[in-house]
């Protein structure tokens, strides 16, 4: 029979960007384990606010799956001594299965006969086996920072104050580290009840919500989003919508109340990034814009708890937000005291990495290898230099000092004396910042976002700091994949090869291996674009058969790839595919060199070469117009004759000048097919 069970967590405030990860994790670890100890359940819903995860096991089986194992013991003829009397080994192995004499029996296992029993285990009662499934869970949680508390040997993402624990109609009751489980939950810290009776799961939630908490996240999102549409209604105006914040607001609290505030006009003249930053960033505000998408001096947020006293709450996040934005205006009007290029020579007193040198520094590399990276590309520009002398120069403003997140935006704003490339180089340098953020779009914007990455990438590769598992504190895996998706979405012509060669010759000042770091940057790429072209969708051995490709870059590969993946998912290729398997399985053996068409001596092989010259420049051709599929299409149309070739004629022929022959002109046909794909890692064509 199976049951429902409900698990609630009780906690100490948690960060709202932890609870997210922590639903997901929990889960995971509860669907593994119950698999690991043979549970059926149907389903696993966590909910979560800040002060509880809630955690709903839908048809939770009341005992473990019986299963019979078979164990293999001793070799027979150290099981038994010469009286045909079980040896201490097979006592030992029998006591320690829990089997008899009677129960074994022989199989051989290469030259020697082994022991074996068959050992069945009856399942469990699942009830046995909770709390220590749950302290397994609680103990198996990482976060990037954690709690220990009160003397416990228990470590979480805030202190755990209380277990409320369901199964079917039942209480159960346990503890883990002097936390004990039972029929108590807490309403909202100030305006519920502090202990509240569950009887039952059913009215688990329902009681919550009499004592002002939303559990479900689902419905508390909607109601907080609907009432800020209502209040932004209101003001005859619309929020504007940012989902990460929305997520943030809703784990932040128990029980949602939407309402606004206003701020001074005046502040209106600030750059509206200036505006917006502080509200979103630092107070969890939503901006308010009219029907013509301007600002307005308004702002919605969201309480935790009811309307009650909201006057005096309104009153005092003005308060701070008007604090924060008087700061914003000073800083504003000082920094915009001195052109932005006065603001250059101060990055020699801030250190991008201790080995790296300075800020400075990095901008002069930047200054050198923008202009080869140009170069490379067949790019001419009058602005980049000029834009790769300011590039980080307002790292050093008052402004991007107190609002880190302003980087690049203030200086398109402080580079007013210079033209419009230079301001939008300097804010595109940064693009993309995470994933599915906008690229840049000028020459200028895309030249430098891809030198500043690639130098970092050079310049921590070179120092010896790689990334390490779930470990990248200076986003490398971030910046190579935004360089990758840059080069593939403006379709540069260039290879990353090319990008990492000129980004180490600048770090001349450093003693290090550069054919080992070279190749070190070039295979941290690989995995990079395997990655990017699986969240694509393109299938796993398209990708094997592209990625090897020589004297390609990436918006080449990705073409080949979209092709082949096309081709293949399309078209019955499994003859195709064997076809080029053999070619490239015996061909290994050989190598490539000249093929003397004298030593044909059978009309297969005479044809084959035939119909491989006919093709040959045409495959060339498509490649060099990027028409992979008619390429690909051109190999195929010789399939027949490699077939007829293998069947009639045996390449290892007993006249060494004849086999390498042939091997040879097997080469040629591999070397030019290689030029598309390898066909060979195709492994089937659907």
């Amino acid at each position: 029979m199976n049951k429902n069970l409900l698990l609630e967590i009780g906690v100490e405030e948690i960060p709202a960007r932890f609870i997210s990860k922590t639903k997901s994790d929990m889960k995971q670890y509860l669907l593994n384990k119950f698999k690991e100890l043979r549970i059926d359940c149907e389903d696993i819903n966590v909910k979560a606010t800040p002060r509880r995860l809630a955690i709903f096991i839908k048809g939770l089986s009341e005992t473990q799956k019986s299963i019979e194992e078979e164990y293999k013991g001793p070799a027979r003829k150290i099981a038994f001594d010469e009286a045909q009397n079980p040896s201490k080994a097979l006592l030992g192995f029998l006591k320690g299965k829990g089997a008899d004499e009677k129960d074994i029996y022989f199989k051989t296992s290469g030259k020697e006969e082994y022991i074996y029993v068959k050992v069945s285990k009856i399942g469990e009662k699942t009830e046995s086996l909770l709390k220590d499934l749950f302290e397994g869970m609680i103990r198996a949680m990482s976060f990037p920072k954690s709690m220990q508390w009160g003397g416990k040997n228990i470590r979480f993402v805030r202190p755990i104050r209380w277990f409320l624990c369901i199964f079917g109609e039942e209480i159960l009751n346990f503890e883990i580290e002097g936390i004990k489980s039972g029929d108590i939950t807490k309403g909202h810290r100030f305006l519920g009840n502090s202990e509240i009776k569950i009887s039952s799961i059913d009215e688990y939630e329902k009681k919550l919500e009499e004592n002002f908490v939303i559990l479900d996240d689902k419905k508390r999102q909607g109601m907080i989003l609907s009432q800020c549409n209502e209040v932004a209604k209101s003001l005859n105006g619309h929020m504007v919508m940012d989902e990460e914040l929305l997520e943030e607001i809703t784990y932040l609290v128990e029980y949602p109340t939407a309402f606004y505030g206003d701020f001074d006009e005046s502040y209106l003249s600030l750059p509206k990034e200036v505006i917006i930053t502080p509200m979103k960033e630092h107070q969890r505000y939503f901006p308010v814009v009219d029907s013509d998408d301007k600002l307005i001096n308004k702002f919605i947020t969201v309480r935790n708890g009811d309307s009650n006293g909201i006057e005096n709450v309104k009153k005092g996040n003005e308060k701070v937000l008007d604090a924060r934005l008087s700061d914003a205006l000073f800083f504003y009007n000082e920094d915009l005291k001195k052109p932005l290029e006065a603001y250059v020579q101060r990055l020699d007193t801030i250190v991008f990495q201790q080995k790296l040198g300075t800020l400075l520094d990095k901008t002069k590399r930047i200054q050198t290898l923008s202009g080869q990276i140009a170069k490379e590309l067949n790019i001419a520009s009058d602005d980049l230099e000029r834009s790769a002398y300011l590039l980080k120069a307002d790292l050093t403003t008052s402004m991007v000092f107190e609002f880190p997140e302003l980087q690049g935006i203030m200086g398109r704003y402080y580079s007013l004396n210079e033209n419009k490339a230079v301001g939008e180089a300097i804010y595109e340098h940064y693009l993309p910042r995470f994933a599915g953020d906008e690229l840049p779009q000028t020459e200028e914007g895309i030249i430098l976002s891809i030198t500043d990455k690639i130098d970092s990438l050079a310049g921590f590769f070179a120092i010896g700091i790689q990334p390490t598992g779930s470990q990248d504190p200076y986003a490398l895996r971030r910046q190579a994949l935004g360089i990758l998706n840059i080069l593939i979405e403006k379709k540069l012509n260039i290879k990353v090869e090319t990008l990492a060669r000129l980004a180490l010759q600048n770090f001349d000042f450093l003693e290090f291996d550069r054919e080992k770091t070279h190749s070190e940057l070039m295979e941290f790429f690989g995995l990079r674009l395997k990655n990017l072209f699986s969240e694509f969708g393109i299938r796993y051995d398209v990708i094997d058969a592209i990625i090897e490709v020589e004297d390609s870059n990436p918006y080449d590969l990705k073409v080949r790839a979209d092709e082949l993946d096309y081709f293949v998912k399309n078209h019955d290729v499994t003859d195709i595919l064997n076809a080029f398997s053999r070619v490239c399985n015996i061909a290994k053996k050989g190598s490539l060199g000249e093929v003397n068409e004298d030593l044909f001596d059978s009309s297969e092989e005479k044809n084959l070469w035939r119909v491989y010259k006919d093709i040959k420049s045409d495959v060339e051709t498509f490649l060099e117009n990027k028409e992979y599929i008619k390429g690909i299409e051109m190999l195929v149309s010789i399939k027949d004759d490699i077939d007829k070739f293998f069947d009639s004629v045996m390449v290892m022929d007993e006249n060494p000048d004849i086999k390498e022959n042939r091997l040879r002109m097997l080469n040629h046909i591999k070397h030019t097919m290689e030029k598309v794909a390898d066909l060979s890692k195709i492994v089937d064509s659907k």
